[in-house]
């Protein structure tokens, strides 16, 4: 019988291409479930994988619980850096997800987080899910903003159901910068967007990278600064957010303070690449007391 995890997410980690040709294993599940350890939570992960990454994984996250549905490939990103702004290829898909690839125990657990990559996750999943009273689901809607055109360039394009799912989750954390492409519709725009899906979800963030991030609650907002770091690689940081804020809200219960929280930690995420800049829980109360004294 599998443990019941604190923290558990479901959805495609990825190959991530680089310019000179290797990869690394990314994607919302894995930044996040290594993030969650980091911070003292027992973790675990529901994806798809082709045998080589699934290989894999037990080595890069030895302390994250596993169910890996097989697959004949992985999901596969190649980004590109623009003055600051992010151009996404995608160019293979794996398995998409069921509810059924969820250990039946794992249900249980108290932090669930979709981290949805290329629309793997369905409306289903989230409308089915047997949450418990103190369950806390949350979902990173990167994914659900866009789909690939021929070329694997990731155009933006809202997931249909997203608006039929919000109302399920407790908590949604999205990008501005996915959001950046929509800020070009006049009829309403990612602004419009923020304050639709606020009235949907209790409880919503907004991150904006260097600039911080803006929660949504009760039809009010209020702005959170980022910690001043020297960034040296973005990816993963608002995974690595994510987590960081639903570990201390599950464990604290005060969306105010764990934003503060996530935004030091994701601090630490940019200073190094990949995994490595991910902190641990001594390093985030350390940098966040000095922060606030």
């Amino acid at each position: 019988m599998q443990n019941i995890p604190d923290f558990l997410a479901i959805g495609h980690v990825t190959r991530d291409l680089h310019a000179d040709g290797s990869f690394s294993v990314g994607g919302a599940v894995t930044f996040a479930t290594c993030c969650a350890s980091r911070l003292g939570l027992s973790a675990g992960m529901v994806t798809s994988a082709d045998p080589e990454i699934a290989l894999q994984l037990p080595n890069l996250l030895p302390d994250v619980a596993l169910a890996v549905r097989p697959s004949q490939s992985t999901t596969t990103y190649a980004n590109r850096y623009s003055n600051g702004v992010r151009e996404r290829f995608c160019l293979v898909q794996s398995e998409p997800l069921s509810i059924v690839d969820i250990p039946q125990q794992w249900f249980s657990a108290p932090i669930v987080l979709f981290g949805v990559q290329a629309q793997e996750i369905g409306a289903d999943i989230i409308l089915r899910y047997p949450r418990q009273p103190a369950t806390l689901l949350a979902a990173i809607p990167q994914g659900w903003l866009g789909s690939p055109d021929a070329t694997g360039y990731v155009q933006p394009r809202l997931w249909q159901e997203i608006e039929r799912v919000l109302p399920a989750l407790d908590v949604l954390i999205v990008s501005r910068e996915d959001l950046l492409p929509f800020s070009r519709d006049a009829q309403e725009g990612s602004a419009g967007l923020l304050s639709r899906w606020s009235q949907l979800v209790p409880c919503l963030i907004a991150t904006d990278g260097s600039h911080g991030a803006t929660l949504f609650q009760h039809g009010s907002k209020q702005h959170f600064p980022a910690y001043l770091t020297h960034e040296i690689d973005p990816t993963g940081a608002g995974d690595v957010f994510t987590a960081a804020f639903l570990t201390h809200i599950h464990r604290y219960r005060n969306p105010e303070q764990a934003i503060d929280f996530a935004n030091c930690a994701a601090s630490f995420a940019v200073e190094q690449p990949g995994l490595q800049g991910i902190p641990t829980l001594a390093m985030v109360k350390q940098r966040w007391n000095s922060y606030n004294q």
